[in-house]
């Protein structure tokens, strides 16, 4: 068996750390946003011990582990015992409200929960919820949690020798305001040969990861990618672009995932501090999850070269879209040519697909083993037709089969990179005493590519002034996460109808669009 062979018969068995950890021990795995720095031998050690530790409770393949982890070692060293264990990790954004994230944990069927003592509220997870057998604390004390590092101190840390294949089940946000997991029974493989195509090297590449890891993107490109060549992992925490900057220049950085609103940070940067960090040593930037824009998209390109990577794809799944620098050069605003791996088609109102030119609704084929919003059969049934699928995004496909994205569901708002949907938003609104209805929207913003309002018809007896506006973001700062929360608000005597009596989303949305050369 050939290394090739070793690397992804031990990715399959989700050993993969295993294997660099046999080979390369004492090379680092991970560097923490703090510098502290772990090598293949610990992180391989810490998996094992973890995989005993709740074997011995008596967790069984199919289990649940809920991981709310801020990007640090540990969240690593989790979702490879998760993957040779057989378990099922749900990652959890810990940036949502202590509510939303007991929602999740009770979603997933969790029976085992692991936190970061940083994060505000989680000492509440869970403590209603007779499922959850075993809560551990990551990175300080929690209140009826037991010590992460302390409790596997004393385990084998040797090699399992029964690895049984485990996933991740991803959460997205419903229309309706609760998230859903996005159930996949077919892990997505590593493909060295992917890899080595965009430059990757086990002896000389470094990857830094600056999204958090729990979401899909970041733990896919960064975390999985560095895994699976044996290289390091450079964890950046909260977002400061100069940091971010000397970091890929100190470090000797070769590949990243970005999102474009970091892009526009990183450009906006002082000339005089661009020009002592050289970038040349970049190979590889792999950017998605939400619309660039040409004019920072040809920026980048002059600035790091030809090295961008575009793809477009979900939680769900994708198609395979994916276009190199050069592509776009000659495809400004492209996302990619159709894939030939599976189908895709753009669909009319009428439910019958469209000849190329012509923009619908995007409907790709089910990826192999297809997908479930988990525990809502309504939802998943929702998003199909047939075999194909939608996650509500608008385009067509020009004369050369290239896809353009043109406009998406008015239900979901794209704020620099991170799905929000209104109609959470219009559900806590509802409880606010002066609000008789509401219809929330993303509106254009030069920075994040868009910006949460909120547009708002008033109870009778209530006037439209600036306390109240006040008034409501403060209700709502209480009551949701703070990057839901709409920045702005504004009052209409009525919003717009169907024949049915229901909001017309799309027809508030499109008055704030208006001039804008772009339409997401």
């Amino acid at each position: 068996m050939d290394q090739i062979d070793e690397l992804e018969a031990a990715d399959r068995l989700g050993m993969i750390i295993a294997h660099w950890a046999k080979r390369r021990g004492d090379s680092i795995a991970v560097c923490d946003p703090d510098g502290t720095e772990h090598s293949y031998a610990q992180v391989n050690t810490r998996a094992n011990q973890l995989v005993r530790l709740l074997r011995g409770d008596g967790a069984i393949p199919g289990d649940s582990v809920a991981l709310i982890c801020k990007n640090r070692a540990e969240f690593v060293e989790v979702h490879a015992a998760c993957l040779r264990s057989g378990m099922r990790l749900t990652p959890i954004n810990w940036h949502l409200t202590a509510e939303e994230i007991d929602y999740i944990v009770s979603d997933c069927e969790a029976k085992y929960v692991i936190a970061d003592a940083s994060v505000a509220g989680v000492d509440a997870v869970g403590n209603d919820n007779e499922r959850v057998r075993l809560k551990l604390a990551v990175g300080g004390a929690i209140k009826g949690y037991s010590s992460y590092s302390e409790t596997l101190a004393t385990l084998d840390g040797s090699d399992i020798e029964d690895p049984i294949p485990g996933n991740t089940m991803m959460y997205t946000s419903g229309t309706t305001g609760k998230p859903k997991g996005v159930w996949r029974p077919e892990k997505l493989p590593i493909s060295r040969s992917s890899l080595v195509s965009r430059g990757y090297d086990s002896d000389t590449s470094v990857q830094m990861c600056a999204g958090p890891a729990y979401h899909a993107a970041p733990l896919f490109f960064d975390v999985q990618s560095a895994m699976a060549m044996g290289i390091p992992l450079i964890f950046m925490g909260k977002w400061d672009s100069e940091t971010v900057l000397r970091t890929i220049s100190e470090r000797r950085v070769t590949h990243m995932h970005l999102v474009p609103i970091m892009f526009q940070r990183l450009l906006a940067l002082p000339e005089a501090l661009k020009n002592k960090c050289p970038v040349d040593h970049v190979k590889s930037i792999v950017h998605g999850a939400a619309p660039c824009s040409n004019q920072v998209k040809y920026a980048m390109i002059d600035w790091f070269g030809p090295i961008l990577s575009e793809y477009y794809a979900g939680s769900e799944g994708g198609a395979g879209f994916t276009i190199s620098s050069e592509e776009w050069l000659h495809k400004p605003g492209s996302v990619g040519k159709r894939p030939s791996r599976l189908g895709v088609k753009i669909v009319g109102e009428d439910g019958k697909e469209l000849p190329n030119g012509q923009s619908g609704t995007v409907y790709m084929q089910l990826p192999p083993g297809g997908f479930t919003y988990f525990n809502d059969k309504a939802k998943t049934q929702k998003s199909r037709q047939a075999d194909y699928f939608t996650m509500g995004d608008i385009g067509f496909f020009d004369e050369d089969d290239y896809l353009f994205l043109t406009g998406r569901s008015a239900e979901t708002i794209i704020s620099g990179g991170v799905n929000i949907y209104p109609q959470e938003i219009d559900n806590a609104l509802a409880n606010h005493t002066a609000v008789a209805d509401s219809a929330t929207v993303g509106v254009p913003h030069d920075e994040w590519g868009e910006e949460v309002k909120s547009v708002i018809q008033l109870e009778s007896g209530y006037v439209a002034c600036e306390q109240l506006v006040d008034e409501i973001i403060e209700f709502l700062k209480g009551v949701l996460p703070g990057f839901k929360v709409p920045r702005s608000v504004e009052f209409v005597t009525e919003l717009p109808r169907s024949d049915a009596g229901k909001i017309q989303r799309g027809r508030v949305r499109e008055q704030y669009w208006i001039g804008s050369d772009r339409q997401i």
